[in-house]
């Protein structure tokens, strides 16, 4: 029990691999990570850009609405 196990080897042995060599670097991975966190951030700021846009032609929609029906209660007084 005194000394390190095939297991303990084989463990140490993958996370050098994966820390110094082969082809999936941690500055590779970490780079691939910040570039996704980029895309969606850009993602959710388009979704906003596209709710807002949608809220603005709802207003119109409401006062072009309301100034008709402004427009025809005139007409039906006169």
């Amino acid at each position: 029990m005194g000394g390190l196990s095939i297991w303990h080897w084989i463990i140490v042995g993958g996370v050098v691999f994966v820390l110094f060599g082969g082809k999936f670097k941690i500055s590779d991975v970490m780079g691939d990570v910040a570039k996704g966190i980029k895309a969606f951030k850009k993602g959710m700021s388009e979704d906003d850009d596209l709710a807002s846009s949608a809220k603005s032609l709802d207003l119109d929609r409401q006062d072009n609405r309301a100034i008709e029906a402004e427009k025809s209660a005139e007409n039906h007084n006169l």
